[in-house]
C-alpha cells in the first residue's frame, strides 16, 4: 500500500515516516500543498496523511483540489486539536476520517488500517474502457466479451492505465509502478515500448486509439462514458 504523508512539522514527518515503513507501507513525505497536489497528479496513492496547516497550499485547499480533479484517494485529516471547524470542513470536502494532535502511533495504524480496509471492500474489482473489461480479482481480461491472455506485467500495464482513466500517466509513473524497484531507466526504457506494443496488439490497437500516447510525456486510455 503506498501512502503519501503531508506535513511540514519535519520532525514529525520523519516519524511518521519511519513508523509506517516498518509497517510495510511504501511512503512518500512532502511539506507543502502544492507539492502534495504535484505528487497525487504524478502517481496513484492508496491513502494521503494530510494536515491543514500547510505551506503554500492549506490542506483543506489541498483536499479540494483532489476532489474536484477526480482523485477519490482516501484522506486522513491531522487536525490541531480542538479544531472542530477544521474537522467539519475536511469531512465536508471529503476527508476519510480526521485525527487531532497529539496522537499516538498506535491510534494512527488504527485509523491507516481501518481506512485502507474500507477502501478496499468499495473498490469495484471491475474496471471498464470501450470494449474492454478487466476483472482485479481473477485477473480475467475481455475484449468485446472474448478473454483476453496477459502476462502478468501487461495486465500490470492495462489495469494501471483504467486505474487512471480519463488521466495521463507519464512513462516513469507506469515503469515504476509496473517494475518497481527494479526499473532502470536508462537500461530499460524500451521494454515499455515492446510490452505496449504486445498489450496493442492482443487488444487490437494497433492505432492506438484505445492505449493513446501522448507524445513526450505518456499513455491514456480515454472513455467518454466515464
Amino acid at each position: 500500500m503506498r501512502i503519501l504523508i503531508v506535513d511540514d512539522d519535519l520532525d514529525l514527518l520523519g516519524q511518521l515516516e519511519r513508523a509506517l515503513v516498518e509497517q510495510k507501507y511504501d511512503v512518500k513525505t512532502v511539506a507543502d500543498g502544492e507539492a502534495a497536489l504535484d505528487e497525487l497528479f504524478d502517481r496513484t496513492y492508496d491513502l494521503v496523511l494530510l494536515d491543514i496547516m500547510l505551506p503554500e497550499r492549506d490542506g483543506l485547499s489541498v483536499l479540494k483540489e483532489m476532489r474536484k480533479s477526480g482523485i477519490n484517494t482516501s484522506v486522513l485529516m491531522l487536525t490541531a486539536r480542538g479544531a472542530v471547524e477544521d474537522k467539519v470542513a475536511g469531512l465536508d470536502y471529503g476527508a476519510d476520517d480526521y485525527l487531532a494532535k497529539p496522537f499516538s502511533m498506535a491510534e494512527l495504524f488504527a485509523r491507516v488500517r481501518s481506512i485502507l480496509r474500507r477502501a478496499g471492500d468499495s473498490r469495484d474489482s471491475i474496471l471498464r474502457a470501450k470494449q474492454i473489461t478487466v476483472d482485479t480479482r481473477s485477473r480475467q481480461v475481455t475484449l468485446r466479451a472474448e478473454p483476453v491472455e496477459l502476462t502478468p506485467k501487461e495486465f500490470s500495464i492495462l489495469e494501471f492505465l483504467l486505474y487512471n482513466k480519463n488521466r495521463v500517466v507519464s512513462r516513469f509513473t507506469l515503469a515504476e509502478h509496473v517494475w518497481g524497484d527494479e526499473f532502470d531507466p536508462f537500461a530499460m526504457s524500451n521494454f515499455i515500448d515492446v510490452h505496449m506494443k504486445n498489450l496493442r496488439r492482443k487488444l487490437a490497437d494497433a492505432g492506438g486509439r484505445t492505449i493513446q500516447t501522448v507524445r513526450g510525456v505518456g499513455y491514456i486510455i480515454e472513455d467518454e462514458a466515464q
